[in-house]
């Protein structure tokens, strides 16, 4: 899709999360024909997160159907025992989360090790400074507008403020290196302000996932960016 806004590509990322997993195949080749930029794999364990999804072996399988760069977003404790298999099975970037990692500089450096991007995730209520000291370490951070674990949570409205605080600290600290995420609740109907707020990455589920043909959505979701420009 690749949108631009302010010198910065706009990335669409579907969360598979809200595909249909008895059709998940199709779907994912129906999203990535439509324009996906990447595919976003949200892995939970049960522990971090209530909920369990999938593990490695579903990604190697995606992995042997779309070309589409994965990112996989790991709601875990102790993720780095999962890096290993990510980067056997050809995982673009990870992203793990600040409140999960007692050891998060030994992680992020182990993904980059292993040949992969490293991300870092802020839940709702974990400030956008604790990233301040592993700015260099990051290639993207990913600003959580639900909380963790669940899909199809309504986006909680204060995050808009949160999305560009994150922007004026990267900006502000120079590090235009790292992409700015945003997950949770995003629709067609707020991704521009979502991105007028300062994302550029934006990961959508259930608005691309549902009813309607994901080329309809992102059809949609193009009009509404190039209008708001």
């Amino acid at each position: 899709m690749m949108l631009s806004r302010n010198g910065r590509k706009i990335l669409i990322a579907p969360s598979i999360l809200s595909a249909d997993f008895l059709a998940l195949g199709e779907e994912v080749r129906e999203a990535s024909s439509a324009g996906a930029d990447l595919l976003h794999l949200d892995m939970m364990d049960g522990h971090f997160v209530p909920n369990l999804t999938f593990g490695p072996p579903v990604i190697e399988g995606l992995r042997k159907i779309t070309d589409v760069p994965l990112e996989a977003h790991l709601m875990v404790e102790h993720p780095e025992i999962y890096l290993p298999e990510l980067a056997q099975y050809g995982m673009h970037r990870v992203t793990v989360h600040w409140e999960a990692s007692s050891h998060l500089h030994y992680v992020l450096s182990r993904i980059r090790e292993l040949g992969m991007r490293a991300g870092v995730a802020l839940s709702p209520a974990t400030p956008v400074t604790m990233v301040s000291e592993i700015l260099d370490m990051i290639d993207l951070v990913l600003v959580m507008t639900v909380n963790p674990g669940f899909g199809g949570q309504s986006f909680i409205p204060h995050s808009f403020e949160k999305i560009a605080a994150m922007r004026d600290l990267l900006d502000k600290r120079g590090a235009s290196h790292v992409r700015l995420e945003v997950d949770g609740g995003i629709k067609p109907a707020n991704i521009a302000r979502v991105v007028d707020c300062g994302a550029d990455t934006v990961v959508m589920g259930s608005a691309i996932f549902g009813d309607t043909p994901c080329e309809a959505v992102f059809r949609d979701i193009r009009k509404r960016l190039e209008e708001n420009q």
